[in-house]
């Protein structure tokens, strides 16, 4: 291990790493809250002004409509009415995200959705997909500014730019 000061890129090298990782934790943090039906924490995760399109659940904007429709799916209806905590579980992997501006990101993670209450003879799989994402630090605070979900399984729901160029400055 060098034991010299940090060069000027490397301190922003190690700037952009830590809002990366700032960026990495709201997807985990989302999971959390949501598997564990926290979903007040969840809808602060989000821009007043966000957008969240999710296919076969509708598109909502803003913070309230994202909380109250979470509440809708998760407690009301959805493939789990009444859900207790961990009985379904969002797994998330591959998580990549790119800065594209001192306060903006954008970023694309795989979802695994499964139920945990489901018998041992049938998979517990519900969905399977991509977040396609964009970000926003607000007051020094990295917060969720859209979250298009593109379901590949066991329905396709995909916007119709999905995949795109991926990742989003790249040359097809």
């Amino acid at each position: 291990m060098s034991t010299e000061p940090l060069t000027t890129d490397e301190l922003r090298r190690l700037r952009e790493l830590l809002d990366i990782e700032a960026i990495r934790k709201l997807g985990v943090l989302y999971s959390q809250y949501l598997d564990c039906d926290y979903l007040e924490a969840l809808a602060e995760l989000f821009t007043e002004d966000a957008v969240c399109e999710f296919g076969p659940y509708g598109q909502w904007v803003g913070r309230k409509t994202i909380y109250d429709n979470y509440v809708a799916v998760e407690r009301t209806s959805g493939p789990n009415p009444g859900s207790k905590p961990f009985q379904a579980m969002h797994a998330n992997a591959n998580h990549w995200v790119e800065l594209t501006g001192p306060d903006t990101a954008v970023g694309r993670r795989y979802l695994l959705d499964l139920l945990t209450d489901r018998p041992a003879d049938q998979h517990p799989f519900i969905w399977l997909a991509v977040y396609d994402e964009a970000y926003r630090k607000i007051a020094g605070e990295w917060k969720i500014t859209r979250s298009t979900i593109q379901f590949l399984w066991p329905e396709k729901h995909l916007t119709g730019a999905f995949p795109g160029v991926f990742p989003p400055d790249a040359q097809p």
